[in-house]
């Protein structure tokens, strides 16, 4: 299921902003990865961690 969601907005995402094919040449928009969990049992403090650290987890940056 992950994959499917995964796969059919980085096709959107590439349909809509063509040129970012330039910085992903691959069509790898997202990684290969995956974190799932319920609200309940993820304090916030932890998911910002986990966005914030992205960067650095796939050594790269796209916004920043």
């Amino acid at each position: 299921v992950l994959q499917f969601l995964k796969g059919g907005s980085a096709k959107l995402f590439f349909e809509f902003a063509p040129r970012m094919r330039l910085r992903y040449p691959r069509g790898h928009l997202w990684s290969r990865g995956k974190f799932a969990s319920s609200v309940g049992f993820v304090q916030l403090d932890k998911v910002t961690e986990y966005v914030r650290n992205q960067s650095e987890h796939h050594e790269t940056t796209f916004l920043g």
